[in-house]
């Protein structure tokens, strides 16, 4: 459940560990193919619920990766890194900029 919808006093009790963690991923990852499905065959209001639950979810995942200050920067070199096939991130200013 997602901090936002647990009273404060409720707040910060829960056991936060990485198979917690990785249970809400796969469950995050269930329901996006559930979303994608279910628009396919043109039922997009049974979706709205799926759509809820993923939205918790990834409120949820937000404030525990917010309130984390020991996560490595690992998730921000790995992007930088897959940017290129190289591994080397390119000057993304466009050339032609007007002052």
């Amino acid at each position: 459940m997602s901090v936002v919808f647990v009273p404060k006093r409720q707040r910060g009790k829960a056991q936060i560990n990485q198979e917690t963690i990785q249970r809400l991923l796969d469950e995050n990852d269930q329901l996006v193919r559930c979303i994608a499905e279910y628009l396919q065959k043109g039922r997009a209001t049974e979706c709205v619920q799926y759509q809820q639950i993923l939205h918790r979810n990834i409120v949820y995942l937000g404030t525990i990766a917010d309130a984390s200050p020991d996560l490595p920067d690992a998730t921000t070199a790995s992007c930088e890194e897959a940017a290129t096939p190289n591994g080397t991130t390119e000057n993304s200013e466009p050339s032609n900029r007007s002052s």
